[in-house]
C-alpha cells in the first residue's frame, strides 16, 4: 500500500510540471453607477473603463490563429452584482439559434458564454450564456470540463440580461447577482475564461487559447479577473420556492381515479460565501422533461440522466464518485423510485429532506444529504431515509482526493422487508488525477458495501488513466466489481465482474482541404468472471475511423467483433411468451456500423447511422437517427427514430422493433414556451403523448399546464392520463 501511495504522489508531481505558456488577466474596475441590462452598451462607465478581456484565439476550425470574428468583453462590479458588457463582431445578422426559449443549446447555434472558476480551483466553475436574440442560460462545470458529462444546463439562477442586434456584430449586458455565486470573502481575482460560437463565419473561439484535444470549456485553460479590491461578504437572501399542483388522473388499467393536490416548497439559504443549504418539503416534480424512451436490447438496465432542480446544485459532489459507466454509488435518481408488488417501477413520494454542499475551505467541499421517502403499504414499499456525506480535498493544481459514506435505512420493522433489504451502506475513497494542462488524467477508486450479516468483501474498485494530446489519445482501465457489492442509492450495471478497457486513438489534422480531422482509432473491452475462476464471459474488440469536416459535418465507420457468454437465459426482442435464447452457451457475432451527421448550423439538420451483422445466434440490423427543422427564432420541429430488424432462428423470436419519437417546440416569446413530445414504442406496448405550456411570469416562477397520455398499441385503448395545473414562485426574503 506504502509503495502504491509512493507511485501516486510520484506521478502527481511529475505531472503538475506541465502548464500553459500564456497566462492572460485583465483587471475589474469597482463602480458605483448604475447599468440597466438592455444590451445596447449606452451607460457612460462602458467608453470609460479600459479593455478586459480583448484578443481571441480561434479553437475552430483552426486553434493557432487569432479569431478572424473577435470579441470584447468588459467586467465591472459593486457590492451587489458583476456588470458584464459585451461586443462580438459577425459576418451579418442572420445568426443562428433552436428557439427563444432559456437554456439554449447545440453547437450549431450562434452563442456567447462566460465562465467563472470562483475558487481558483480548476475543479468547478459557473457558466453564463447569452445569444444575440437575448436568450440566456446558466450552467455549472464539474470535475473540470473534461467530459460532455460534466457540462449541466439543469441549474437555475437569477439574474439579468439582454443583447442587441447591429449590422456586423451585437452587443449584450449581464447583470449578474454576486449571490447567484459562491466565492471566497476577500478573493482578489477569479479564474475567467470566455468561448463564443458564430455560425455565420462557421468559427468558434475563446479568450484563452484551447488546444482543440480538449473540450472548449475545459477549466484547466483559463486566465484571471483581478478584482480591483477584495469582494466582500455575500449577503445572499433566503430563497423561498413555494408551489401548488392540482393533478386530475386516471389510471384506466387499474380503474382508478388520481386526482390529487398537492402544497410543498423548496428553501435555498446560503450559509456564509462558499456553502448551500437547500431544503425541500413535499416535493414535486410532475413538470420536470419527460425522459426519452430508448430500445434496450441488452441484459443490464440503463442509466438516465438526472432532471429534478433539487438534485442539481453541486451534484457532482455526491454523483461523480465511481467510474461512471459500471459502478456509481450515489445515483439520485433511485430516491423517488421504487417497485410495486408486481415488479412495476412506479413513483414513491418524497416527504422532504436537506443538503448542505459547498466549500469549507479553498480546497474542501463538503456535501450532506438527507431524504426521507414515504411509505406505500399497499405496494409493500418501506419508508426509507437517505443519506450521503461526502468530503472532496485538493491536490495539487487541479487533482482530487473524496472520500464518502452512504446509507439507506428504514427505522421501522415492516415485515414485508427481508433481512438483507434492511439497510444498506456504501463507504468509499476516490482519487481523480487531472495534470495541469489536461494531458494526463485518471482515477484510483475502492469502495466496499455493508448490508446485514453480510460485511465480508463487497468490494468495487476501478483505475483509468488516460493520455490526451493533439495526435494520441490513450487510455487504459481496469474494473472489479465483487458479485456481493450492493449500492441500494447508486447504480451497479452488473457485478461478479473483472474488466480491462484499452484505447488508442491516432488523429491527423491536413493543412488543407475539407477535412478538419480524421482519426484511426483501436478499443478492447474485455470482461471476466471472478466466481468462476475468471471465466471469460464477454470481449468486443473494436476498429474505427472517423472523419470530422470543416463545415462541422462529420462522418464515421466501426467494425466490431464480439463475444457473449450467457449466464442466464435471455430474450433480446423481449418478446412476452418467446423462447429465451438458452443459459451457459458462447455466441460470437460480429457487425459493422457507419453514421454520418450534418452540419448542424443548417435551418434543416439530421443524423443517421446503421449497423448490420450478427447478433448473437441471428442476425440484426439497425437504423436510428434524427432529424430537426428550425423556424428562426420561434420554432423547432425534430423527430428521432429506431427501428431494429432482429432475426433469431427457430425457436426462437425475431421482430422488427420500432421507436419514433417526434416533438414540436414553440417559443411565443422569451416568457411563454409550448411542447409536445410524442413516443412510440412497439417493445413497450406504448404510445406516450407529454405536452407542457410554459409561462415564465416572474424569474424563475412558473405557471405549467402539463397533459401526459398513454395508449396501449395493440388493442389502441387508453392506459393512463394526467392532467397538472401548477404554478411556483421565486421569492428572495
Amino acid at each position: 500500500m506504502l509503495r502504491f501511495v509512493s507511485m501516486v504522489v510520484f506521478l502527481c508531481t511529475f505531472l503538475t510540471a506541465f502548464s500553459q505558456k500564456e497566462q492572460k488577466s485583465f483587471t475589474v474596475p469597482f463602480i458605483s453607477e448604475t447599468i440597466t441590462p438592455d444590451g445596447v452598451l449606452d451607460e457612460p462607465i462602458w467608453a470609460k473603463s479600459s479593455d478586459g478581456a480583448v484578443e481571441f484565439w480561434e479553437y475552430f476550425p483552426l486553434d493557432s490563429v487569432q479569431a478572424s470574428k473577435q470579441s470584447s468583453i468588459k467586467i465591472l462590479y459593486d457590492d451587489k452584482n458583476l456588470y458584464v458588457g459585451i461586443k462580438a463582431y459577425s459576418s451579418g445578422k442572420k445568426y443562428a439559434t433552436t428557439s427563444l426559449q432559456r437554456d439554449f443549446r447545440g453547437s450549431g447555434s450562434d452563442s456567447f458564454s462566460l465562465v467563472f472558476d470562483t475558487f481558483n480551483d480548476g475543479t468547478n466553475a459557473f457558466l453564463f450564456g447569452i445569444n444575440p436574440y437575448g436568450v440566456r442560460r446558466e450552467a455549472l462545470i464539474a470535475n473540470g470540463g473534461t467530459s460532455q458529462n460534466d457540462f449541466n444546463l439543469s441549474w437555475d439562477m437569477k439574474w439579468r440580461g439582454d443583447a442587441k442586434i447591429y449590422d456586423d456584430y451585437f452587443t449584450a449586458e449581464m447583470v449578474i447577482p454576486l449571490t447567484s455565486l459562491k466565492f471566497e470573502e476577500g478573493a482578489t481575482k477569479w479564474r475567467f475564461n470566455s468561448y463564443r460560437i458564430e455560425t455565420q463565419s462557421n468559427e468558434r473561439s475563446t479568450w484563452t487559447r484551447i488546444p482543440q484535444n480538449q473540450l472548449i470549456y475545459n477549466l484547466a485553460f483559463m486566465g484571471d479577473m483581478v478584482f480591483e479590491k477584495p469582494l466582500g461578504k455575500s449577503r445572499t437572501p433566503l430563497a423561498l420556492i413555494p408551489y401548488v399542483n392540482g393533478i386530475t388522473a386516471r389510471d384506466f388499467d387499474n380503474g382508478k381515479n388520481l386526482d390529487n393536490f398537492k402544497v410543498g416548497a423548496d428553501a435555498k439559504i446560503s450559509v456564509g460565501n462558499s456553502l448551500n443549504l437547500d431544503l425541500t418539503l413535499n416535493p414535486d416534480f410532475s413538470t420536470v422533461e419527460v425522459d426519452n424512451f430508448i430500445t434496450n436490447l441488452t441484459r443490464f438496465e440503463i442509466a438516465l440522466p438526472e432532471r429534478r432542480q433539487f438534485f442539481i446544485d453541486n451534484n457532482d459532489l455526491f454523483a461523480s464518485f465511481g467510474n461512471g459507466f459500471d459502478f456509481s454509488p450515489f445515483f439520485s435518481r433511485r430516491i423517488g423510485i421504487a417497485r410495486d408488488t408486481a415488479g412495476n417501477t412506479i413513483e414513491n413520494n418524497l416527504i422532504g429532506g436537506a443538503r448542505l454542499s459547498g466549500k469549507i475551505t479553498k480546497d474542501l467541499r463538503v456535501g450532506l444529504l438527507n431524504i426521507q421517502t414515504a411509505e406505500d403499504l399497499e405496494n409493500r414499499i418501506p419508508s426509507n431515509n437517505n443519506t450521503m456525506l461526502a468530503l472532496q480535498q485538493r491536490l495539487f493544481s487541479r487533482s482530487n482526493i473524496g472520500v464518502f459514506f452512504i446509507n439507506k435505512q428504514s427505522f421501522k420493522d415492516y415485515d414485508f422487508v427481508e433481512r438483507e433489504d434492511e439497510y444498506n451502506r456504501v463507504l468509499g475513497v476516490d482519487y481523480n488525477l487531472a495534470s495541469k494542462d489536461n494531458t494526463w488524467n485518471g482515477s484510483f477508486i475502492v469502495h466496499k458495501s455493508y448490508q446485514p450479516d453480510d460485511n465480508e468483501g463487497n468490494l468495487a474498485s476501478s483505475a483509468l488513466i488516460r493520455y490526451n494530446t493533439r495526435k494520441f489519445n490513450v487510455f487504459a482501465k481496469g474494473t472489479f466489481v465483487d458479485e456481493d457489492f450492493r449500492s441500494d442509492l447508486g447504480f451497479v450495471r452488473r457485478t461478479d465482474l473483472f474488466k480491462t478497457l484499452l484505447s488508442a486513438e491516432r488523429v491527423f489534422w491536413p493543412k488543407k482541404g475539407i477535412v478538419q480531422n480524421h482519426a484511426l482509432r483501436s478499443f478492447t473491452n474485455i470482461r471476466w468472471s471472478p466466481s468462476r475462476n475468471f471465466q471469460n464471459t464477454d470481449y468486443d474488440l473494436q476498429g474505427s475511423y472517423e472523419v470530422q469536416f470543416n463545415n462541422q459535418s462529420q462522418a464515421r465507420i466501426e467494425y466490431t467483433n464480439s463475444f457473449t457468454f450467457l449466464f442466464d437465459s435471455f430474450d433480446p426482442t423481449r418478446t412476452q411468451g418467446a423462447v429465451e435464447l438458452p443459459a451457459n452457451q458462447n455466441y460470437h457475432y460480429n457487425s459493422v456500423e457507419a453514421g454520418y451527421q450534418s452540419d448542424q448550423r443548417k435551418l434543416f439538420s439530421y443524423e443517421i447511422e446503421s449497423s448490420v451483422g450478427r447478433f448473437f445466434n441471428g442476425n440484426r440490423f439497425s437504423l436510428e437517427g434524427g432529424m430537426a427543422m428550425r423556424f428562426q427564432p420561434k420554432a423547432l420541429v425534430s423527430l428521432l427514430f429506431n427501428y431494429d430488424q432482429i432475426d433469431l432462428p427457430n425457436p426462437f423470436p425475431s421482430a422488427a422493433i420500432w421507436l419514433i419519437s417526434p416533438k414540436v417546440d414553440i417559443t411565443f416569446s422569451k416568457s411563454i414556451f409550448w411542447s409536445t413530445l410524442i413516443q412510440y414504442s412497439n417493445q413497450r406496448d406504448n404510445l406516450g403523448i407529454n405536452s407542457r405550456l410554459q409561462w415564465r411570469f416572474a424569474p424563475l416562477s412558473d405557471l405549467f399546464i402539463v397533459y401526459n397520455d398513454n395508449y396501449s398499441v395493440d388493442v389502441f385503448a387508453p392506459r393512463f392520463r394526467s392532467i397538472n395545473l401548477k404554478l411556483s414562485y421565486w421569492l428572495n426574503i
